[in-house]
Formats: structure tokens, C-alpha cells, sequence
């Protein structure tokens, strides 16, 4: 699992790269919230656009795309996310090749043998009832001698393939060894089962988007998220509005998904209080050096420049749009329309490896940009402990300080390993691709990115995340939030609740005897709250 800081920073990279999906999450928010804030539907001069894909070279398509990334930054926009997320690869493929990739009967090499005869010999079983015969009817001898047979040669091929590891001299069987070598790389019939199932009852009928605008020059952006469950006898959705506050510093989430659960676990005398309410998270307290947000921004952008200009020329080319569809695995069919319908589209593809490189040099870059401009943010950084009581520690500085600590620990980790572990050999295996679309007057008009997540085995396949972005004008006609009032588009002292105000409260309420059982031990163990008002009993 990563790191704290290498999922914020692949949050933030996958704005104008479209290159960072590493996270193993599926959480609306989480996978596309970088890429929905900072990434914009940015335009060329046709003349310009023009010059630079006239020749459709390697080298010309990540010129072009360097240029459209970095001046879209400060374009408003709105957009539209789709992630989708496939297993198909699992068992789509599994009899292209029957000796490479048919499931093998046991999930346990040494019980290989043995499954495979019970299961041959219970097929057998299955045609002799369908035709009305005894399994030790003379008309079945040959089939019985043959499974037979073929379980002596298996279970001899094994014990020569066991002894074959100190002794070099022993031979087996190339079939038998070919399987014994690589079974740990085959699927199970019941793995394909499996496999199948969660397409068809979870991973197809799950659609997981978002959309909102962008302005930077206002300071504002807005996020719908929504994850929508469509089967045929059931049908579920959630929609969790999100806005930022760029200029103050904050974050806004509707308060409907969280007033529920807060007043059945903690807040017993809540009501209907959070009703058409925003909930207002304050992300600098006061601590924060001056101006440190505008060079988090900048560190940010400059650490995209330097590690795009540093990718191999090789990543880069143009892909006519008609081949879009002929992609391997496919690309998701709602998905293709809007794609085809582009004048140019130019592909990026790394490797996982490629990818890990440009993190630790993404991280590095960020890390001594902010420790040279505040050293104080690096001087004194101490690990966290759970058990600390310190209420100090729970300040904005104090979160920055663990958060680059926290880098620092990843880059000298990143750093000392040199051989192949088996995390970097699944690494291998995965690659991420992203597509960007523009029209015939140089208009970004879409991106898209491809990122399979690493497979247990070198071999074995496993599931591909889809995420489209669609980029357009902002639309005055269209409200922001088509879900809510019209008066809380948006957040104010009137319709909002301050979780610092509302923190403090609570936690009194709590030292004065009230609350559920589930907050009095929570309030307990809490350092703030053990500081500030002692202990809760």
C-alpha cells in the first residue's frame, strides 16, 4: 500500500500528466479529485497547433502535449469524469492458448494430479449417467485406462520434477515441466469462477463519475461525485457534493452523507441540525508559514516540468483516432464516442517502473524546494506516534512537518533497495497509458488514462482502470450542484458549520457527561481531547 504522501502526490500529478493512478482504492474522490481541480480544456493557435503536429513525430507530440498541459493551469472549465474499472483480462483470454492459460484443477501444486483425476473421472461419471450405463461398463474400459494412465505419468512427472532441485540429472517431461515451473502463475477453474462473478454482479453494473467546474483566477473549484449501483432487481445511488475554497484555504463537503452516522455514534443531541448545511474544513490553522500554499502550488508545477521534460522521447507518439477502438484490452464502449471523434490524439505510455522513477524524482523535487524555502517545516520533524498526547501535534504545521518526514523516509527507502524484489517483478508486468484528445483547432477536448493495477504473478493479469476526462465552456445556464437549493451553491457562514467551532463543542459536551457510548471511548483515547479538557469517563 502506498504511502500518505505518494498518494497526495499522485493525486496532484495526475492533474497535468494524467500519469498517476498507483492507488488500490476505489473511492470516486480519491482516484480522480487531482486530475477533476488542475487539469483544463486548454487551446493552442490553430496556427500553432497546426506547426507543431505537422509532423506527427515523437518528438512533436510531446512538444504539443507539453505545451497544452502547461497552459491550461490557469484555464476556468468545466468537466466531466467517468472512471470504470474491468477484470475481463481474468478469464477473457484463458483458451486462446490451452497449454499456457487453461485453469489447472488445484490451487496447490502437489494436490495437481490427484484434483485433475477426480475431476476428469467425475465427467466420466456425469456421461455414463446421462447414458444410462455403469462408470465399470465394459464401454468405458479404454476411458478409465487413460485417466488411469495419464495419473501415474502426473504423479511420477511431479516426483521426478521435486527430486530434478538437487539432482540435476533427473529429467521430466517437457509438458510436465513447463506446468510445474510456471503453476504458480496459472488460475484455478474456481479463480476464473470468481473472477466472473465480480464482473457480472459488481464491477458492471457499478459506474463511479464526477463533474464541476474549475477557476483558478476566482479561487474555486467544485466537485459532484457520484457512484451509481444499476442491476435489475436493484438500483442504488450516492452523490457526495464537494467545494473548494482555494483562496481561504477551504474545504467544503455537504453534510447529508455524514449527519446520519454522527448522530447515531457521536452526537446524540444533533437533530436535523446539518440539514442543507455545508460542513467547513479549514486546512491552514494559523500555523502555516506565510505564502506556503502558493509555493506548495509552484513546487508542485515545477516538479511536473522537470520530470515530463526528463521522460524518454520513446513515451510519446500520435495514434490515428480510428484505432482507438482496436486498443487491447478494449476500451469501454461508452466510452469511445467522444474519443473518435477527435483530430488528433497523442498516447502516453510508461511502464510501472518508469512510473516509480518519475515519483521519487516528483517527491525530491518538492521536498527540496519546500525545505530550502522553510527550513523550519524540516528542522525538528519527528516521527508520529499514535500514542502521543502532544495537542500540538495536530496543527497544520505540525501535519506538514510529518507529511514531508514522511517523503524524506520515502526517498532515502526508494533509494537503497537495488535488487529485483517481488513487489518491482510485479511492477514489471503493468504499464500505464494516457490518451489525449484534441480537436481540429488544437482544443484539448478529453484525456484519458488506462492504469492496470500490478498482478500478484509476472504472468497473470489483472483488473485495468478506465478513467475519461471531457472538458468544455463553463455554462452559466447550468447550476453547479443540479442536486441542491439553489441558495447553498454556495458555502457561507449562513449555511455551513465549522468542524473546528463544532469539534470543540462536542468534545465539551462530552466532558460534561453526555454522548454515546461509541464517543465517550473514542473522546477517551483522543490526545486533543485528553489535552484540552482531560480525561472522558
Amino acid at each position: 500500500m502506498k504511502k500518505a504522501d505518494q498518494i497526495i502526490a499522485s493525486r496532484l500529478s495526475l492533474a497535468s500528466l494524467a500519469s498517476v493512478l498507483n492507488g488500490n482504492r476505489l473511492f470516486a474522490g480519491a482516484l480522480v479529485t487531482g486530475a477533476l481541480l488542475l487539469t483544463g480544456c486548454q487551446s493552442t493557435s490553430l496556427d500553432q497547433f497546426n506547426a507543431m503536429t505537422a509532423k506527427q513525430t515523437p518528438v512533436a507530440a510531446k512538444t504539443a502535449l507539453a505545451t497544452a498541459l502547461q497552459k491550461q493551469r490557469r484555464q476556468s472549465f468545466s468537466y466531466h469524469s467517468n472512471l470504470e474499472v474491468s477484470n475481463e483480462q481474468q478469464f477473457s483470454d484463458i483458451n486462446i492458448e490451452i497449454d499456457a492459460k487453461a485453469p489447472v484443477a488445484s490451487g496447490y501444486i502437489d494436490e495437481y494430479c490427484e484434483d485433475t483425476h477426480d475431476q476428469a473421472y467425475a465427467a466420466l461419471i456425469t456421461q455414463a449417467e446421462a447414458q444410462n450405463k455403469d462408470i465399470l461398463a465394459a464401454d468405458y474400459d479404454a476411458q478409465r485406462t487413460v485417466l488411469k494412465d495419464r495419473y501415474l505419468e502426473c504423479t511420477d512427472a511431479y516426483e521426478a520434477w521435486v527430486e530434478s532441485k538437487y539432482d540435476s540429472e533427473i529429467t521430466v517431461l517437457a509438458f510436465y515441466q513447463q506446468l510445474f515451473d510456471n503453476y504458480d502463475d496459472r488460475s484455478t477453474a474456481q479463480d476464473i469462477k470468481k473472477a466472473k462473478l465480480l464482473d457480472a454482479y459488481v464491477l458492471k453494473p457499478l459506474s463511479i463519475n464526477a463533474q464541476g467546474i474549475y477557476q483558478p483566477m476566482a479561487g474555486k473549484a467544485t466537485m459532484l461525485a457520484s457512484m451509481q449501483y444499476q442491476a435489475r432487481n436493484h438500483q442504488s445511488s450516492m452523490n457526495q457534493p464537494i467545494y473548494l475554497d482555494l483562496k481561504n484555504g477551504n474545504i467544503y463537503l455537504w453534510a447529508d452523507n455524514f449527519a446520519m452516522f454522527n448522530s447515531e455514534l457521536l452526537d446524540d443531541k444533533l437533530g436535523t441540525k446539518w440539514r442543507n448545511k455545508w460542513l467547513k474544513l479549514a486546512i491552514d490553522d494559523g500555523t502555516l508559514p506565510k505564502g506556503f500554499g502558493s509555493e506548495l502550488i509552484k513546487s508542485h508545477f515545477a516538479a511536473l516540468d522537470a520530470t515530463f521534460d526528463a521522460a524518454p522521447i520513446s513515451q510519446f507518439d500520435y495514434v490515428a483516432p480510428n484505432t482507438l477502438a482496436s486498443l487491447s484490452p478494449k476500451l469501454p464502449a461508452h466510452q469511445l464516442p467522444a474519443m473518435l471523434a477527435s483530430n488528433q490524439v497523442i498516447r502516453r505510455v510508461q511502464s510501472a517502473e518508469s512510473y516509480e522513477q518519475f515519483y521519487q524524482d516528483y517527491m525530491r523535487i518538492i521536498y527540496e524546494r519546500l525545505s530550502q524555502r522553510y527550513p523550519e517545516l524540516v528542522k525538528e520533524s519527528e516521527p508520529y506516534e499514535a500514542s502521543d498526547t502532544n495537542a500540538k501535534k495536530f496543527t497544520s504545521k505540525a501535519l506538514v512537518q510529518q507529511m514531508l518526514a514522511m517523503m524524506k523516509s520515502g526517498m532515502d527507502s526508494g533509494s537503497e533497495a537495488k535488487e529485483k524484489t517481488a513487489e518491482s517483478a510485479m511492477l514489471s508486468n503493468s504499464e500505464k497509458q494516457e490518451l489525449y484528445g484534441f480537436d481540429k483547432r488544437g482544443q484539448l477536448k478529453w484525456q484519458h488514462m488506462r492504469s492496470e493495477l500490478p498482478s500478484e504473478t509476472a504472468a497473470s493479469k489483472n483488473m485495468v482502470i478506465d478513467i475519461l476526462q471531457q472538458y468544455s465552456a463553463i455554462s452559466a445556464k447550468n447550476m453547479v450542484f443540479p442536486n441542491l437549493p439553489s441558495d447553498v451553491q454556495v458555502p457561507n457562514a449562513s449555511n455551513s458549520i465549522d468542524m473546528r467551532e463544532y469539534g470543540s463543542e462536542l468534545m465539551q459536551y462530552y466532558r460534561d457527561g453526555n454522548g454515546t457510548a461509541m464517543g465517550k471511548m473514542m473522546f477517551s483515547v483522543m490526545p486533543m481531547a485528553k489535552e484540552k479538557f482531560g480525561a472522558v469517563e
